[in-house]
């Protein structure tokens, strides 16, 4: 067996391949042309954020089993590319949640006291204490976006500093927040309240520009902003008018949308501390990212499976064609029930019923809880974690099985109780696809195809889908399909649109003011 190490890791890490037999071969800084020429000789690739594995590149590995990401991020890898060939993708994602939980605090500290500008100006020959009066931090409110394990590291070191810590994540119970010393608050009242704030969700096309221009509209003008995180997440050009413009006090920035940042927008502000990517810089996490995922090459190679396979676990070939499709459904499902469900998640009851309740439905769970975490969790969900995060984010799962099912060969249901009530969602696999084919109390048929969809609960009534109709129109934005169901006649309905784009809040509040609308949401599936 051979693996190819593309980008530097720990000597740890290369140790403990050669050790078990594997032939190890370390070329970094390689170009891609160069890469897609030799890995046709490698069973397995490791790399960090600086290599990035293609479907070029991943389509050359014809002998490629798995492809190791030394840290937490993969966005640098084609997931989807690998999982249609077969190649296992693994990370580390525990390793560096400390050093990035303690470079966040540093940074904040850095931000407070103004300590980078003080150590140049000090260095050029100045002494000048006049200029770089800072803020304490204590009792000071601090609100972090995203309670994963990074988070919640954050939370417990901003507790011990005397800060008021609040938290914004809709799959985290309020107890389970409290018992972390965390007060939910919605997102724009975490905006409004907050003298700090720290983002530390994955970056998704649903979190990729979370803090943009409405959102600094809503802060204090004192606030500082902190991101740790992914590059993204808060959009750079919207941050930097708003510090420039006095709305915002300042920033501390470790992560851009394109690295090397040496040209980034970010850095022309002296209200701005910068540093290229150093969260999981620290020689603990260096050496325990690359003894993880050296373990779990090793465990794949050897036919195991892997502690933090993000796209797959080991299931058998003969099993794999009937459970896929439901995995796809249950990430939907998942996604679907995250953006439907009002408030802070409590509990989730997964029913399975007819001929998918005789299967190993492990696989379909951790699809379920990690359509659900998408858009606020650091973690990757997989079988052999899905129970573990679940606990650590206070959610009870229940799981329920019945062989028979009346309308369906196969039927998945999710109710998901949240502070605000219980939202159900049910689908099935038709044809090979999946069809979410229930919403509350309303059955329909619906093909999640198109990324945006409009929900809205509403009277039947004549008139009231063309009203909706001429916002979408005047938005100049299409309607590619629709569903309607209802109750009885004149009575409750629900109504979900396909949308090319998605609507603006000015339009979705155009919609809520037309007579017997009840809610308007809009979801990316």
């Amino acid at each position: 067996m051979k693996v190819l190490v593309a980008d530097p890791i720990d000597q740890e890490g290369i140790d403990f391949l050669t050790k078990h037999l594997i032939e190890v071969d370390v070329n970094t800084g390689l170009p891609a042309e160069e890469l897609i020429r030799i890995i046709p000789g490698y069973e397995a690739l490791i790399v960090r954020s600086e290599t990035k594995v293609t479907s070029d590149i991943i389509k050359a590995g014809d002998k490629l089993q798995v492809i190791g990401r030394a840290g937490v991020g993969i966005d640098n890898i084609d997931v989807k590319a690998a999982t249609q060939q077969g190649i296992v993708v693994v990370n580390a994602p525990e390793s560096n949640t400390l050093s990035a939980a303690e470079h966040t605090i540093g940074l904040m500290f850095a931000l407070a006291r103004n300590i980078p500008q003080a150590h140049s100006k000090l260095k050029s020959g100045k002494w000048d204490r006049k200029s770089f009066t800072g803020v304490e931090v204590r009792n000071k409110i601090i609100g972090i976006i995203g309670l994963g394990k990074v988070g919640r590291e954050v939370a417990r070191r901003c507790r011990g500093l005397d800060m008021q810590v609040i938290g914004y994540d809709p799959m985290v119970s309020a107890e389970h927040a409290e018992s972390m010393g965390v007060r939910l608050e919605s997102l724009d009242e975490l905006l409004a309240k907050s003298d700090f704030i720290t983002v530390h969700v994955p970056l998704t096309d649903k979190t990729r520009g979370l803090i943009g221009e409405d959102a600094l509209r809503k802060v204090k003008s004192s606030v500082r902003f902190l991101n740790v995180a992914r590059g993204g997440i808060i959009d750079e050009k919207a941050l930097f008018d708003a510090i420039e413009e006095g709305r915002v006090a300042g920033a501390a920035i470790d992560v851009f949308t394109k690295e090397p940042a040496t040209d980034n927008i970010l850095l022309g502000s002296d209200k701005i501390v910068v540093t290229p990517h150093l969260g999981a810089s620290t020689f603990e996490a260096q050496t325990g990212v690359a003894r993880d995922v050296a373990e779990q090459v090793v465990d794949i190679l050897e036919g195991r499976s892997a502690k933090y396979a993000v796209n797959m676990p080991m299931i058998s070939p003969e099993t794999m064609p009937f459970l896929a499709p439901f995995m796809a459904l249950g990430s939907t499902l998942g996604s679907l029930g995250a953006q439907l469900a009002e408030k802070y998640l409590r509990s989730l009851t997964i029913k399975y019923e007819g001929e998918i309740a005789g299967q190993k439905t492990d696989i379909i769970k951790a699809a379920i809880l990690g359509g659900l975490l998408e858009s606020t969790s650091d973690e990757r969900v997989n079988i052999i974690n899905a129970n573990m995060v679940a606990m650590n984010r206070g959610i009870k799962v229940i799981e329920q099985e019945c062989s028979t099912c009346e309308a369906f060969g196969s039927l998945i249901t999710l109710e998901i109780e949240t502070d605000k009530g219980n939202t159900t969602i049910a689908g099935t696999i038709l044809r090979g696809e999946p069809h979410i084919v229930q919403i509350n109390d309303y059955w329909l048929d619906i093909i999640p195809a198109g990324a945006y969809w409009l929900f809205s609960d509403h009277r039947d009534r004549p008139g009231l889908i063309a009203s909706v109709a001429m916002v979408t129109g005047e938005a100049n934005i299409n309607i590619s399909t629709m569903h309607v169901a209802r109750q009885k006649i004149h009575g409750e309905a629900l109504m979900a649109l396909c949308l090319d784009e998605p609507l603006k809040e000015e339009h979705i509040r155009k919609i809520l003011a037309i007579p017997d609308i009840y809610t308007a949401k809009v979801v990316k599936l």
